[in-house]
This record gives C-alpha cells, structure tokens and sequence, in this order.
C-alpha cells in the first residue's frame, strides 16, 4: 500500500514533469511561431514549407509524449484548416501530420471535439470534396488510426462517423473502399452499445460495394458486413443473406472463405441466431461441399463448434439423446463421419424451413446455384438420418425435377441423396410413394425420373430390410404399363438400373423374382439398341447371383412361362407389338431349350402366322423360323421332336400363307413364307414321308409362286423345289413329275440371271429324279419338249448357261439317249451350237450299250 508519503513524492514528480513539458511545449511553440503565421499566406509554396518545417519541428524530432500532447492543442486548430488548402501537398502533409500526432500523443480522445466534424465535413458528404483519391485513403488511415486508439471515447462521435462511412465504403477508390470496412469492423467492435443505433445506415452501401469487381475489396465488404449485423439491431440481417448467398458462387476463394467465416460467426455469436438458424445453417453447410481444402475444413469446424454450443445451450432438451442416441444407426454409410448430435438437431429441427427452399433452389436458372443445391441436400439428408421420413413427399418431388437436369453433377448428386434415403428411410414407406410414382408418372416428358430415383434409393437401401419387398418391386417393374408403355432409351436405361439395383443388393435373394427381371430384361432387349449391350450384362448378371452357368439355363428355367406370358396377349399383336420382338429374342438367344418346348411354342407361332394377321408382324416371325429351321439341330429340332410337329406346320402354318393374295406387302409375305418354307426343306427338318402326304398342295403353291413379281420369291421358289425334288423327287409319280417342268422352262427366260442358273439346277434335279418307274416311250412327248428347249440354251450368250446347260443334256442322256440324239442331230442340221452338239453326241455315243440301246445307228 502506498504510503501518504510516496503519493506525495509521485505527485511533486508528476507535477515537476508537467511544468517541464509545458516549458518544452512553449519553446517549441515559440519556434513555430512564424511557419503558423506564414499558413495564412497567399503563396501555396510559403503554406507548404510552413507545413513542411511544423512537421519537421514537432512529429518528425522524436519530442516526448507530454509535449506532444501540449504542442498539438495548440496546432489542431491550425492543421484543420489546412484540410481546406487548395494545394493538394499541403492537404497532404497536414494529413501526416495529424495522423503522426494521433499515434505519439499519450490522450489523443482531446483532439476529438475538432477533429471528427472536420473529418466528417470533409470526408462525410454526398459529394466527394477531397478530389486526390491518394488523400483520401490517407484520411480513412487516419479515422482508422483514430477508432483504433481513441476506442470508446468516439461514442458521442457516432453519427459523424457512421456519416464518413456511408460515404468511404462506396468511394470509387477500391482502397479507399477496403480502408473503410477495416474502419467499420473495428468502430463496431469498440462502441458496442451504440453502434447498433446506427448500423442499419451502413448496410445499404455495403451491399453496393459487395459485388466489386475487386476480390480483395469484396472480402472486406463481406467482413465489415458480419460485423453491421453482429453489432447491429438485427433488423437488417434478411437483407444481406441474399447478398452472402451469392458470394458463396464467387469465383474467388478467399470470398467464399470469408462469407464461411461470417456465417460461421454469426451462427456462433449473433444475438438472435435461434431466428435464423434455417436461413444460416444451408450457407455454412454448402461450404463444406466446397472445392478448396482450406474452406471445407473450416467449414466443418465452425460448424462443429455451433453444434457443441447448441448442446450445451440445450442440454436440458436433449438429455435422453445424448445419453441413448449416441450410436450409429446399424446401416449408416460406411467411411463417413457421422455429424454431431447438435448438429443433427440443428438440421432436424429446421428441415421443415429448409426442404421447400431446396425444392426452389434445385430449378434455379443458373447452373452453379443448382449445383450448390444439390450439394448441400445430400449433406442435409446425412443430418436429418430418419428424420427425413417425414418429409419425403417433397423430397422426392425435388429429387425428380432435378434428375431431369441437363448438368450430369446435378443429377449426380441428388443420385447421391436419394440413395441416402434408401439408407434411413424404411422401405415400406418410400415404395409405397415411389412405385406409385413409377406405374402413374407426374411428368409426361420425363416418365423416367422416378425410376432413376427409385434407383438410387433401391441401390442404399440394406439388404435385410430390401428382401421382404423384392416381390412388389419386380412386380410392379414388370407391369405392362411400367415396362412396355415408353420407349426412349432414357427410361429403359433407368429401367435397367433399377434391375441392376436390385441384383447388386440381394444377389441371390433375386431368385425369388427372376421371372419378373428376365420380363423386364427381356423388353429392354428388345426395345433400343443403345441399351442392348447393358441389358445383356444384367441378363449375366442374374444368371450369375443365381448359381447359373449360362443364359440357357435361365431361359430353361422360365421358358414355359414366358411362353405362357406371350401366349396371354398373342391375339392382339400388330407389327408395332413389343411381344413381337420379345419371341424373337426368347426363342433366338435360348439356343437348344427352345426345342424342349415345342408344345407351348408351335400353338403360338400357328396363330400369330394366320393368314388375317398383320403382314408385317408375320415376315418379322417367318424371317426368325428361316433362320432357326436353317440350324434346325441346335434349335427347333435339338430334342429330335420337331419332325411331329413339321407337316401340320406344313399344312396349317406356311400353306395358307403362300396362296396368292393382291398387293405388294402380301407379295412380301409370300416372299418370307417361302424363306421358311425353304429353310424347312434345306435344314431337313421335315422328313420325306412327311413332305409325301402335302406335296400336292405344296407343289401347286409353290409353281404358282414362279410366277411372281418378286425375284426373290422366284428364286426361292426355285430352290424350295429343288429341296423338294432332293428329298422327295424319286418317290413322285410320273405325273406329278411332269406337273413341275414347264414352269421351270419358263424360268429359263428369267430376267434374273440367278433365277435361270436356280432353274437349270432344279430341271437337272428333275431329270436326277425320272427313275425307272418313268416310261421313257410313254412319256417320251413331254422329254422331247424338254430337250429341244434345253438344245436351245446351248447358244445363250451367257457361257455359264450354256455349259450348265451342256451338262444337264448329258444326265438328260441316260433318261432316253435317242431321243435326245435325234434332236440334238437335228439342231447340228440347223447349225445350232455345233460344238456342243458334237460334244453331245460323242458323250451319247460313249453311253454302255444297256443305256444307249435305244440310240439310231
């Protein structure tokens, strides 16, 4: 304790230093004397040296504090008023020099009284009166330096302040700028209880200035803004987070970081942030989703911290969570850090607030806002956990406008958030909205977004809890109106995906429901040829999570109910029917199993070929028998059990198709029917008994079909006889025999170089198939017409066709050498080819005498 001697020791040194720096100050007034008289002079140069040499004499020569603070009362006034000086040197020393007395002097809250108006008189208007951008700056330094060292004496001040603030934040100096909001942040911070009066003035220019062109100026702005409203009355805060919440778009990191900082802050600090924890809580959780480390670290630390200190405030609240709800739920994401209960609060307890404006936000015009969205439902949706149940309705209402974004990141992240909700929410509850949306899309141009939700959700649902509901989702996905009913290559692939959700996740439990899958496979096959090759890997892929070695297997397994499935809607198929395709690919890609049921397929195939039935439809059917009957063995016929079932084939399916109908698209039909009917012959998958009993109406149909317009009909009629003729030629009766050559002369003429060589083949045929049985004298007419139209080849201009020709004259030989050597006699006579003529003769000539009996001498 002092003793009353000691204080008076301290006051007579106090009282001896005083009178020392008063006599110090009154020397160095003396001095200056002059130069303060020489500031009223007219010449700017004698104002500058006054100036100059005050400085020089006073801040400049390292005078104590005390005299200092005595010289510079006595110079402020002075000084002040060289604010004024039209020459921008003085203004400028005068700057410094106040400035230089403010910091040295040890009570520069005295100078306030004149210093503040003149600042706010000079600084403080509408209109920029200090023209030198340079002195400007130089004054907020000052004012800066002022609000720095003066602290709370400034209070009776804060108008004239606020006023030089309004008008330095939009100066059009950038520094000046920066200057100002450094000054406002720590005005703020050093007259709390007052500033708050006057803050909301400030707001309106800063949000002005805080979308400057300059990042450094606007990380001010956004820095002196957290402090407005931190100190401020609140009233304002609406106003800026519109202005915040497109600084988080910057381009800029140091921006984005400073607008995490604020809110970080303001949801830590602000006075009445329990108001607007739904309006800060989406601007702090969209950085932690940000590019940059740095900003996503402190992000989730100020957002950490805001959860403890929700805690603590709300302890009382959560008492049974914190000591029950501490654990994970059993399925949540592996590898990511589960947020704090306060922060989960947080969320949950402003989900209601924070869902609609996502839903807004997600369909923004700009990319960048939809993106952040996006970003930020999937950080919200790990918070809320279970929570998010109550609110799915408009969640998956937002999540399929945004799957239909053109930004593949929008889309997906929003994947990811649905996929969130296949984690927390109970299956029954989203299937039951969800397959709704599925069978009865909202959206008619987008039908596809709900499977691509149901997707994503299906793909984070767990194993256990997805199992008992596999059934109702195959089911539904099934469902004609769900897998046949649209066609863009978009919904297929996400009809897939659904597919391919579901084999990922219960693997083997999908045997339950591999009927339904493979239909739903099956469509997709069938429908785009984009989507071919992933539909064939999931068609794999079921046969792998169900211990199958191959595709065949699965089709075994389910191939009378797929026939049983097409069977059901056969009668109304048209050239536009899906099923149409679907039996394409069941009976193309099932290989051998498609012959071990004949007995569902045969029915099926008799009446989608009727006659009645859509010419199209049955080409595209006649087409796929040609080219399974072509390999009949390993298709149709691999069980051997075909052959039962080839003459009513015959005789119901491919003969009433071949009879001749007016039109072009019957002429194709015909046309395709005989593909068939040839590929049945050639892949011998009809036996020559069974081809006996209908070779009446079988031949007359397919002589008739020699006539037609069509080339290809023509040839194939040409070679379905020679198949004919193959099998059957030697078991025919002389007349049916002699039924089928005058047609096949005709042919000779064909304007189809194929068809003549097809019918010379088939007329050698013939000839191959007079056996003994043909009474060569009885029907010798018939081979005399027979020759002399084959003599008549022989001089064709086409070399082919007469050595084809030559050739078949030679086997005609052994049917009735004389009679052929007569004629070909006659044509040398007539000298018709006589090179082949000899060549004939000589060939007839050579014949064993049994054969050439018959020949003249």
């Amino acid at each position: 304790p002092a003793t009353p001697l000691s204080v008076a020791i301290a006051t007579a040194k106090m009282a001896a230093t005083e009178a020392e720096d008063q006599h110090a100050a009154s020397e160095v007034l003396r001095g200056l004397a002059r130069h303060l008289n020489c500031l009223n002079e007219d010449n700017k140069t004698t104002r500058k040296r006054a100036i100059e040499a005050i400085k020089k004499e006073t801040v400049d020569k390292g005078l104590s504090g005390g005299v200092l603070q005595e010289v510079f009362a006595a110079l402020l006034k002075p000084l002040l008023k060289c604010l004024s000086d039209p020459m921008e040197r003085c203004r400028e020393t005068t700057i410094a020099t106040i400035t230089e007395f403010i910091r040295c002097v040890p009570k520069p809250e005295e100078s306030l009284p004149y210093l503040v108006p003149c600042l706010a008189q000079r600084f403080g208007e509408k209109e920029i009166v200090e023209p030198a951008e340079e002195l400007r700056l130089s004054a907020m330094e000052l004012l800066s330096l002022t609000v720095e060292v003066c602290g709370r004496h400034l209070a009776p001040y804060l108008n004239e302040v606020i006023n030089i603030l309004q008008r330095t934040i939009v100066d059009p100096f950038p520094d000046v700028k920066r200057e100002s909001c450094k000054c406002t942040v720590n005005f703020a911070k050093c007259v709390p209880d007052h500033f708050h009066m006057q803050a909301e003035s400030l707001v309106k220019p800063l949000m002005q200035t805080i979308a400057h062109q300059h990042s450094r100026v606007r990380v001010s702005v956004i820095e002196a803004t957290g402090a407005v409203i931190q100190h401020g009355s609140g009233k304002n805060t609406d106003d800026v987070l519109s202005h915040l919440a497109q600084r988080l778009f910057d381009d800029s990191p140091q921006v984005r970081k400073a607008v995490t900082a604020v809110v970080g802050d303001w949801l830590l600090h602000l006075r009445d942030r329990y108001s607007y924890f739904h309006k800060l809580i989406p601007l702090l959780l969209s950085s932690i989703s940000d590019e940059i480390p740095e900003i996503r670290l402190l992000a989730a630390d100020l957002w950490r911290q805001a959860g403890l200190q929700w805690e603590k405030e709300n302890e009382d609240d959560i008492k049974d969570k914190m000591d029950f709800l501490l654990t994970p739920p059993p399925h949540f994401p592996q590898g990511v850090e589960r947020p704090g209960l306060g922060c989960r609060e947080l969320v949950v307890r402003n989900l209601g607030r924070l869902v609609p404006a996502i839903s807004h936000d997600v369909t923004d015009w700009l990319v960048p806002t939809r993106l952040r969205t996006s970003q930020l439902l999937s950080v919200l949706l790990l918070h809320a956990e279970d929570h998010s149940t109550q609110h799915l309705q408009p969640l998956l209402a937002t999540l399929y406008r945004a799957c239909t974004d053109t930004e593949r990141d929008v889309v997906s992240n929003c994947l990811a958030a649905a996929k969130l909700l296949g984690t927390f929410v109970p299956p029954p509850v989203f299937l039951k909205l969800l397959l709704e949306h599925v069978t009865a899309p909202h959206s008619p141009s987008h039908p596809w977004a709900p499977l691509m939700v149901l997707a994503a959700v299906l793909g984070g649902c767990p194993r256990p809890l997805l199992k008992p509901h596999l059934q109702q989702i195959a089911s539904t996905l099934a469902q004609p109106e769900v897998c046949q009913e649209y066609h863009q290559v978009v919904y297929l692939e996400q009809l897939l995906a659904c597919v391919d959700a579901l084999l990922l996740q219960c693997e083997s439990d999908c045997g339950g429901v591999s009927l339904q899958l493979l239909q739903v496979l099956l469509i997709t096959l069938c429908s785009a040829s984009s989507s071919r090759p992933q539909a064939l890997e999931s068609v794999q892929f079921l046969c792998k999570v169900q211990g199958l070695a191959s595709a065949t297997e699965l089709y075994r397994q389910h191939m009378g109910l797929l026939l049983d499935w097409l069977s059901a809607s056969v009668n109304a198929w048209s050239s536009y029917s899906p099923q149409r395709l679907q039996l394409h690919i069941i009976v193309v890609q099932s290989g051998p199993v498609i012959g071990e049921f004949l007995s569902q397929l045969m029915p099926l195939l008799h009446n989608c070929l009727q006659p009645q039935k859509d010419p199209e439809m049955r080409m595209s059917v006649f087409t796929m028998l040609a080219k399974l009957l072509l390999d009949a063995n390993n298709t149709l016929d691999s069980q051997g059990h075909f052959r039962e079932e080839s003459e009513k084939f015959l005789s119901d399916t491919l003969l009433p198709n071949l009879v001749w109908q007016a039109g072009r698209t019957a002429a194709a039909g015909r046309t395709a029917a005989l593909s068939c009917l040839f590929a049945l012959l050639h892949g011998g998958a009809v036996s020559p008994g069974q081809l006996l009993c209908v070779e009446e109406k079988l031949t007359l149909q397919v002589l008739s079909a020699l006539e037609e317009d069509s080339r290809m009909s023509r040839l194939l009629a040409c070679r379905s006889l020679s198949a004919m003729l193959r099998l059957i030629g030697t078991s025919l009766h002389h007349e049916a025999l002699n039924k089928i050559y005058p047609e096949l002369l005709k042919r000779l003429d064909d304007s189809s170089e194929e068809v003549r060589s097809a019918a010379l083949q088939t007329l050698g045929l013939w000839l191959s198939s007079l056996t003994k049985d043909y009474d060569p004298e009885r029907c010798s007419p018939h081979l005399q017409l027979v020759f002399q139209q084959l003599i008549l080849y022989l001089d064709d201009p086409d070399g082919s066709v007469q050595q084809q020709t030559l050739e078949i004259l030679k086997l005609g030989s052994s049917v009735h050498p004389g009679l052929l050597q007569r004629e070909v006699e006659a044509a040398r006579d007539k000298q018709r080819s006589p090179l082949y003529c000899d060549q004939l003769l000589q060939h007839i000539r050579s014949l064993p005498a049994q054969t050439a009996a018959g020949c003249p001498d």
